[in-house]
C-alpha cells in the first residue's frame, strides 16, 4: 500500500500553510517540524523534518519546504 498524498499549500494571512493528507486538512503548519507532526498523526510514524524536506510524497504549493514567511517566497 502506498502512502497517502500530501499537499502543503501556500502561506495564508496568518503565516501558516495548510497541510492536507489524503484529502483531509490536518491543520496549519508554521515549519517543517509541524508538517512532520501532522504526518506522524496521519500514520507515518518516525517521520521528522528532514524526511519532510526530502520526500517526493509531498507536493509543495506556493514554494518549497524553505518557504515559511512571505519574504521567502
Amino acid at each position: 500500500m502506498s502512502p497517502p498524498p500530501v499537499i502543503v499549500y501556500p502561506l495564508d494571512e496568518s503565516g501558516g500553510r495548510r497541510v492536507r493528507v489524503d484529502g483531509t486538512i490536518l491543520g496549519l503548519a508554521y515549519s517543517t517540524q509541524d508538517v512532520a507532526a501532522f504526518l506522524q498523526e496521519a500514520g507515518l510514524q518516525g517521520w521528522d523534518d528532514l524526511d519532510v524536506v526530502r520526500s517526493d510524497l509531498i507536493e509543495w504549493r506556493g514554494g518549497g519546504p524553505e518557504v515559511w514567511t512571505l519574504q521567502d517566497g
